[in-house]
């Protein structure tokens, strides 16, 4: 029974992904249309050193905004705010160190972006793992759990006042956060969320990603309830050619290497669906939406059971000491 647990994800994560790969062989990528400037508008995109982060942060300053690079290497995020800067952007761009593996991280960050007294009109949940070895964050938490979820959702309810004061209701604020196809295959055991009976990374990823879709639309809920002017929606970037592959098995490494320029998609073309839904006018007002290649696609069906949603919230928020609201 053991190993049959172990290997269903397994199964299920690679069937997803040669469906994904299928796709992207016989589909192009979309092309991002003419976006609105974004003078003055403030973004924070977490992971924004490297990668699609890097892209998506890149691409905002080009039109305008003022973006804070949140990551765990000061050297990286500087080398990238440097980068940036010499493609004479029209925007500022500036880092901030935030460890998402560390609540008390995510709190000082907290902390210090408000102490600037800067407004927040994007949120771009980007940051992740992929297939880490077995371990945990600095409070305990199963490292793609408490990293790819947990910080995101601790760090995006602390801001949220942040982006409720800056939205109007005919220019909202946006969270954008960042999911994938394996939510598709993920599943949620709400008595053992930190897999402690038995460790899958497979599993694991595929968890805190179908996590992010379920907090995007019950955050979309909430803020709707109360008609802030705020949106969220999830992303799926696809199959992209970046280091979260890094921890692959040897084997699938190899297998890996000869399709990624001709089926993955590029850190900037993965990137696309992230920016139009931090910029577009036409999805302005738009939230509770799950995108992948530029378009609005249907979820996994659990996604939309509410009672799911709000009893993954309720533990998420005594998880990282928040009082439920």
């Amino acid at each position: 029974m053991w190993l049959l647990s172990f290997i269903l994800p397994i199964l299920r994560l690679y069937l997803v992904g040669v469906k994904v790969l299928l796709y992207q062989l016989f589909n192009k990528p979309f092309t991002l249309p003419v976006l609105p400037t974004q003078n003055g508008r403030v973004a924070i995109v977490t992971g924004g050193a490297r990668g699609m982060g890097y892209e998506t942060a890149r691409h905002l300053a080009r039109l305008g905004m003022h973006v804070v690079i949140a990551g765990n290497s000061e050297e990286e995020g500087l080398q990238a705010v440097k980068k940036i800067h010499e493609e004479g952007s029209e925007g500022k761009v500036e880092f901030l160190f935030l460890h998402l593996c560390s609540l008390k991280s995510v709190r000082k960050f907290v902390h210090r972006f408000k102490a600037r007294a800067l407004p927040l009109h994007v949120l771009v949940n980007n940051a992740g793992v992929m297939l880490v070895p077995e371990g945990t964050t600095e409070d305990g938490f199963e490292l793609h759990f408490g990293l790819n979820y947990l910080g995101h959702f601790l760090l995006t309810n602390l801001l949220l006042d942040k982006l409720k004061r800056s939205g109007r209701h005919d220019a909202c604020s946006r969270v954008v956060t960042m999911s994938s196809a394996t939510h598709y295959v993920g599943s949620l055991n709400m008595e053992d969320l930190q897999g402690r009976s038995y460790y899958s990374a497979h599993g694991g990823y595929s968890q805190s990603k179908l996590a992010l879709v379920l907090f995007t639309y019950h955050l979309q809920e909430k803020i709707t309830a109360g008609r802030f002017p705020v949106t969220s929606n999830a992303v799926d970037p696809g199959m992209v050619d970046t280091d979260l592959y890094n921890n692959l098995c040897i084997p699938a490494q190899a297998a890996k290497k000869p399709f990624a320029k001709m089926m993955f998609r590029t850190p900037a073309e993965g990137a696309s669906t992230s920016i139009l839904a931090a910029t577009a006018s036409q999805l302005e007002g738009v939230g509770g939406c799950y995108f992948y290649n530029g378009e609005r696609t249907e979820s996994a069906d659990i996604t939309y059971d509410h009672n799911v949603r709000a009893e993954l919230w309720k533990q998420s928020c005594a998880l990282v000491g928040l009082r439920e609201s």
